[in-house]
């Protein structure tokens, strides 16, 4: 890692400062006073930030027959409950299965994984408050490398960590092809791993995600391919009272056509319709702040949208 000159040094001390300050205040007033401060929050400035065109035009792309008013209202609602999940994040150690304040479907599946000694590779979107996933993972006994894309600043990456680490989570950003040798060699030791999988993507397999073209990452189907095991998607809903569902659902076997490029590109397919499929249900509670698809299709969306 190059170091840093003194200029963003300073700046990144002060941002981890105030980050410091963020996580402390949300720990003293306790998790339902967080979760709600958080969504007031950005309810009531997300819609006045830039990134709020980006996520009317993602609604337009995902739901064109939608009413604009409606598209307004859902769009409001999708940045409180972000704002929600950023404020929980400082408290998620009070947030586990532990705490009654989750529902597990499909319980008997991470058992399964768990008692069989053999890694899978779960996928999963932004969805609700992702962070319940690896959590409930974790405390079913489960052995997973918890992936995560390491934070600019590195002082508040460390903080992120540390947080994480109050409910056993152990972060891993892989990166290049050290990363990728050391998820291969976690996987060897019995040890599963878990993937987000519905960000924005440039190269990769082309597969449809809301009727619209999107680039995709392979990696989850690969590593599954290697290791003759499964994908197993995991989802998660938001649920009055700072509550949610978890659900473990039916894997998705891979490989099997003969054909390995054609094996990934249907198991990137999966995954990516098992998101769209989640966002359909609770379409508030994915994180709709990103750029998904390709510039390409964002340059049609006056010809696709109603209004």
């Amino acid at each position: 890692m190059v170091k840093p000159g003194l200029r963003r040094d300073l700046v990144w001390r002060l941002e981890a400062a105030g980050f410091a300050l963020f996580i402390g205040l949300m720990r003293l007033i306790g998790l339902e006073a967080a979760s709600a401060f958080g969504g007031g929050l950005l309810r009531a400035l997300g819609p006045r930030t830039g990134t709020h065109r980006t996520v009317i035009g993602n609604l337009q792309l995902a739901f064109p027959e939608m009413d604009p008013e409606a598209r307004e209202t859902l769009a409001r609602d999708a940045w409180e409950q972000t704002g929600r999940t950023f404020a929980e994040t400082a408290v998620m150690d009070r947030l586990t299965p532990a705490s009654g304040r989750i529902e597990i479907e499909g319980l008997e599946r991470l058992y399964a994984i768990r008692d069989s000694g053999r890694p899978v590779v779960f996928v999963s979107g932004h969805l609700a408050n992702f962070e319940v996933m690896p959590a409930c993972i974790l405390a079913a006994g489960v052995p997973c490398q918890i992936t995560y894309r390491a934070a600019n600043n590195p002082y508040v990456d460390a903080q992120i960590r540390a947080a994480r680490a109050r409910y056993g989570v152990r972060l891993f950003a892989p990166k290049g092809a050290d990363g990728a040798r050391e998820m291969l060699a976690g996987m060897a030791r019995g040890e599963s791993v878990a993937l987000m999988n519905d960000q924005k993507f440039s190269e990769g397999p082309e597969v449809e995600f809301f009727g619209h073209p999107v680039n995709a990452a392979p990696g989850p189907t690969r590593l599954a391919l290697k290791h003759g095991t499964v994908l197993q998607p995991m989802s998660v809903q938001r649920l009055p009272g700072v509550r949610f569902r978890l659900t473990v659902h039916e894997p998705i076997p891979v490989g099997g056509s003969g054909d390995r490029a054609e094996d990934i590109r249907r198991g990137v397919q999966a995954v990516t319709r098992f998101v769209e499929d989640r966002v359909r249900e609770a379409p508030a509670d994915w994180f709709w702040v990103h750029r998904r698809w390709p510039d390409r299709v964002y340059a049609c969306l006056t010809e696709i949208s109603p209004d």
